[in-house]
């Protein structure tokens, strides 16, 4: 028997006992899962950006402080990164912006952030092999989707440190969230054409990859940041804050990949209610 048949053989036995793996592995291989969760950092750093000057200069004070406080918490701020961070947030900063930029100038942000929002949307699209959903359906998901995560933002101070009752309740907490919100972020982004049960795998592999990253944020990037300010200054914040949202928004695209392969699969597909509407 030539290698090449006894490879073919093996490759076909594989795929009888393991039809799962045979099907991931598919799917990462050929999927460009890796530039798809690139073009989704590059989005997203390009969303936050502008949506982070804007609620600066229009937010009130008091939603300015939590916004200071959840970013201060997410990234474990310190030293020359958290001097940054308030100088955005200051008040004679805030109000020289308020006058530059107007009402006009954040709504037009806002609408180009969305694109955020297309972004994610065709990886949960991609991830399911879902057609594009027409634009009248899905518009106002993208805004309400990015607004929702503004929330989740601004939330995340009290969420991480369980509403006060600290890191015990913090932890489960975090992960409850995060699970929930990419539960949430699937169905509505795929405008509804997935039911609720099989999104949940993919909803909690991102919710564990979130929460892991989330924690490994705090331990890295404050030093990262120091340091990539000292040496490069502004240049060397962005690259490094890219570098961490490429590594995030590949973990989500991998997770909701994943999770739509397993939800399709046995034996998941019995308890999810496919098997049954496929066949």
């Amino acid at each position: 028997m030539s290698w090449a048949t006894r490879v073919r053989s093996i490759r076909s036995g594989a795929e009888r006992r393991f039809p799962v793996l045979t099907e991931l592995t598919g799917r990462l291989v050929s999927g460009n899962l890796l530039d798809a969760g690139t073009r989704l950092a590059a989005q997203a750093f390009l969303a936050a950006v502008p949506l982070l000057f804007a609620l600066a200069a229009f937010a009130p004070l008091a939603i300015r402080n939590q916004l200071g406080e959840s970013l201060r918490v997410i990234f474990g701020l310190s030293g020359q990164s958290e001097h940054e961070l308030q100088q955005v947030l200051d008040q004679n900063t805030t109000e020289g912006a308020r006058e530059t930029t107007g009402v006009v100038g954040v709504l037009v942000a806002l609408v180009s952030a969305t694109s955020f929002s297309r972004a994610m949307a065709r990886v949960c699209e991609r991830a399911w092999g879902l057609p594009k959903a027409g634009t009248r359906i899905a518009a106002w998901r993208w805004l309400v989707w990015l607004l929702a995560l503004v929330v989740v933002v601004l939330l995340q101070a009290p969420i991480r440190n369980g509403f006060g009752a600290g890191g015990w309740l913090g932890l489960p907490l975090f992960f409850l969230v995060n699970t929930g919100v990419w539960l949430w972020t699937q169905h509505l982004l795929l405008a509804k054409r997935v039911d609720w049960l099989p999104l949940l795998p993919g909803a909690v592999l991102a919710g564990t990859a979130s929460t892991v990253l989330g924690l490994t944020a705090r331990l890295y990037m404050p030093g990262a940041l120091n340091r990539a300010l000292g040496e490069y200054g502004s240049l060397g914040l962005v690259l490094t804050l890219l570098s961490w949202l490429i590594v995030v928004c590949a973990a989500i695209t991998f997770a909701f990949t994943i999770g739509a392969v397993l939800a399709r699969e046995p034996p998941l597909d019995r308890y999810l209610g496919l098997d049954r509407r496929e066949n």
